[in-house]
């Protein structure tokens, strides 16, 4: 789940990608509260990894870019109200679940097709990968425009699957 709130997060704030090598303000730090330009309050910061923060809200734990946020001393403010960043997440979510298709194709982390969902259940997606059916978890899967997204490359999961050196 969080992958797919990531997702949601980067849909969010794709004009910031220039702002991720800056570190992030003294502002932004666990317990600051956030406020909208209104002066609305969004939510809670909860962490801060680097180049991203991760906001609480009262629905949800949303990862957002750094550079997603404007501060002013100890003031940080985000461009959404609480109730449009909660409505954003879970229209990500609802299309990232909505990926999840019998027949779906799935892409590793560099745009490569891997192959095309074969089955799935609550846990598991087998992806019918050239001549072998290969089992990822449901949760190392993300839904994307273009189908489904795997955080490995093909090779990686070529590797994984292959079958063990026959031992003499």
């Amino acid at each position: 789940m969080k992958i797919r709130l990531l997702l949601a997060a980067a849909m969010l704030s794709a004009a910031s990608l220039p702002a991720l090598a800056q570190p992030a303000p003294a502002a932004l730090h666990v317990g600051a509260t956030v406020t909208d330009t209104a002066g609305g309050t969004v939510g809670t910061i909860t962490a801060v990894n680097g180049a991203t923060v991760t906001l609480r809200t009262d629905k949800h734990e949303v990862p957002i870019p750094v550079g997603s946020f404007a501060t002013s001393g100890t003031q940080v403010v985000f461009g959404m109200t609480r109730d449009q960043l909660n409505a954003a997440v879970e229209q990500a979510s609802a299309a990232s679940q909505a990926a999840f298709a019998v027949g779906a194709q799935v892409h590793d982390r560099d745009g490569a097709l891997v192959g095309t969902v074969a089955a799935l259940d609550a846990d598991v997606v087998t992806v019918q990968m050239d001549t072998q059916r290969i089992r990822l978890p449901r949760a190392a899967l993300a839904g994307s425009a273009n189908g489904l997204v795997t955080g490995a490359t093909i090779a990686e999961l070529r590797a994984a699957t292959a079958p063990a050196p026959a031992t003499h």
